[in-house]
């Protein structure tokens, strides 16, 4: 499916109106220290300052300041993240260069479905109603389970605090390539019962990179978004939130398929409900009952000139979790537990019939402090699965406060991502190349299919002694945060090794040429790297702020063929066949060593005005291998470094 891509050059009109007795806060130029609160990390609330893990916190004011519609326009601009493309067109966030299938997408602390290829469109998010988003980078599969193996991504939305009275806003934003934002938003509280509203409608006409080409880099497309809910404090010890979220997409789909011009639509529809309910049990112990269900259903065609359909494909995801969580608190010890439940079913092409995956789980979590200097977490999370290999995911985090200024945080971790639906029953055969790609549990059943009907040339021997395991992680994370009046320093060296890495491999050659793949426990990769964010405010009304991330991607498989002489390359000059050296690899595909943002902002206060200027830059880095030795090399051809 087609994605949206970045909309250049725009030039923006901004509409804002007010009812109601809503009151705006007085430009000052006097500092503040901001107390940003961090739930995300830990499930309760914490400051950042003395949170033992290592946290980005994106504000409401810097969303609104940035001038961004779509929550990937945002998260692009953050140190140590980076939105890349999938195989399929989308992109996702890359966090300490790991790819987008190993972080959590949360909204609100509920997960978001959609991922048919590992990545999640984070462009159908409008950014108008967040409060603030929270990264928490590092394994976090001892809260969030699978998939919270890299990290964890909570988008906050706004909520309205009671007796509010009506009150409402209005937003339009105007931009090239015909584009369109409104977004709305109606809110009313009492005494016990508050009521929100919020919509969004965005259109593009897209742009193309190719001028007079049947296809758009981006195809005209629009979507709705619509987000209501009902805060109730039903008495004094129970209180809670209803919400639904309703999001609709159409957007022109085109393709090519052997030579032939083919347009089509390509449609999305999510839908999901979620309750939050708080029990006080007493004045420190409390119990959150939390029920979760979402619906994720896309589809799109492709027809010949004379409306005649070729191609269609559908997908439609189900997902429940309910949940309960215990909290209590004595001293300056907390504690957190809770059991819960997840059920997820698949009807999509290329699967033969709804496929379901259960599991349940039991968490526990301790936060305490000894003195007045450490802060330690430990917590930890049983998943028990029925159709792979059941997961323990501990955590183990600590804080040192130096002085009132400084403190030194560590954190070590295990995260997994359980295998998806997709490798364990995909049916997928290419009609216009010929391969095939079969999940692990029908590939024998296939394969047997295939053989019988005398498509095959021949079958490799598998190895099918255990059932496909989840991807495992271990995650450490080192670094410490400075804040003097003005000034805030915060470092993190980090470190990530995935084993049991699920990857495609051939198990049988047709008659056709071509291989039928399946998925595989078959590598391990590792990462590492630092990161550094700093930002200052001058009394003058001069901001200014700036991140680095270097990062080493490899997947250790290649570097142990290195170390023992088994990869070569050929001299483009001499053309002569040469053994490479562990220095000539150099990693993973689509990770850059180096990337990094300065930004810097002034205040008029006169004129109720903010300049902003923002610079990102990305040093080189490979998509493919050019030179045919199957890894990336410093011979291969790269995508040279940019700077936006």
């Amino acid at each position: 499916m087609k994605k949206r891509g970045y909309i250049y050059g725009s030039i923006c009109g901004v509409l804002l109106h007010g009812f109601g007795n809503a009151q705006t806060p007085n430009d000052t130029l006097t500092p503040q220290k901001l107390e940003e609160v961090v739930v995300t990390g830990t499930r309760t609330s914490r400051n950042v300052a003395t949170l033992p893990l290592p946290v980005q916190i994106i504000t409401a004011a810097q969303i609104q300041k940035s001038g961004v519609s779509r929550l990937n326009e945002i998260i692009q601009e953050q140190t140590g993240l980076l939105m890349v493309p999938d195989f399929g067109g989308g992109e996702g966030i890359q966090l300490q260069g790991l790819d987008a299938a190993y972080v959590q997408i949360l909204v609100d602390g509920q997960p978001l479905m959609g991922r048919r290829a590992g990545t999640l469109d984070l462009s159908r998010i409008t950014v108008h109603n967040i409060e603030r988003i929270e990264i928490v980078k590092g394994a976090s599969s001892s809260l969030y389970g699978s998939e919270a193996l890299a990290g964890v991504v909570n988008i906050i939305t706004k909520k309205t605090p009671l007796n509010t009275p009506l009150q409402g806003n209005l937003m339009y934003r105007i931009a090239s390539f015909d584009t369109h934002d409104f977004a709305t938003t109606l809110t009313y509280g009492k005494k016990k019962v508050g009521l929100e509203w919020f919509a969004n409608y965005f259109k593009t006409q897209g742009y193309t990179l190719v001028p007079n080409g049947f296809q758009q880099t981006v195809e005209p497309y629009y979507n709705l978004t619509l987000q209501p809910k009902i805060r109730l404090q039903l008495s004094d010890r129970f209180y809670g939130q209803w919400s639904t979220r309703l999001f609709h997409q159409e957007q022109v789909y085109k393709a090519v398929i052997n030579t032939e011009p083919l347009s089509g639509i390509s449609r999305q529809l999510e839908w999901n409900v979620s309750g939050l309910f708080h029990h006080e049990l007493t004045a420190n112990k409390k119990l959150i009952y939390d029920l979760y269900a979402t619906r994720y259903q896309a589809d799109e065609f492709l027809t010949q000139n004379n409306q005649q359909r070729v191609e269609t494909t559908t997908f439609d995801q189900w997902f429940y979790r309910p949940e309960v969580r215990f909290h209590a608190q004595w001293g300056k010890n907390r504690f957190t537990s809770g059991v819960g439940m997840t059920h997820e079913s698949l009807d999509r092409t290329y699967f033969k019939e709804q496929v379901a995956l259960q599991s349940y789980y039991v968490l526990g979590q301790w936060e305490g402090y000894l003195g007045d200097s450490w802060n330690i977490l430990a917590g930890f999370r049983y998943d028990r699965h029925f159709q792979y290999p059941s997961q323990w995911s501990p955590k183990l985090a600590l804080n040192y406060r130096w002085n009132e200024h400084f403190s030194l945080k560590i954190a070590a971790g295990f995260g997994y991502k359980a295998p998806d639906l997709r490798q364990l029953y995909f049916n997928f055969t290419n009609a216009t190349v010929g391969y095939a790609v079969l999940g692990y549990q029908v590939v024998a059943a296939q394969l047997a299919q295939l053989q019988n009907q005398g498509q095959l040339l021949f079958v490799y021997p598998l190895d099918r002694s255990e059932p496909l395991k989840p991807e495992r992680s271990f995650n450490l994370n080192w670094g410490g945060y400075y804040q003097k009046e003005l000034f805030t320093l915060e470092y993190n060296l980090f470190y990530n090794r995935i084993r049991d890495l699920i990857d495609t491999r051939a198990v049988a050659q047709q008659t056709n040429g071509q291989n039928v793949f399946s998925y595989f426990n078959v590598d391990q990769i590792f990462t590492y790297g630092l990161e550094i964010n700093s930002h200052y405010t001058f009394k003058n009304g001069h901001h200014f702020a700036a991140g680095y991330q270097y990062l080493m991607a490899k997947d250790q498989s290649v570097v142990d063929r290195l170390q023992r002489g088994e990869v070569f390359a050929r001299d483009p000059v001499t053309l002569n066949t040469f053994a490479l050296s562990a220095q000539d690899y150099f990693g993973l595909y689509n990770r850059s060593k180096h990337t990094a943002n300065v930004k810097w902002r002034y205040r008029i206060p006169r004129w109720k005005t903010e300049i902003h200027t923002r610079i990102l830059y990305r040093s080189k880095y490979g998509v493919f291998d050019s030179n045919g030795n199957a890894i990336l090399d410093r011979y291969d051809n790269f995508v040279q470094g940019y700077m936006l």
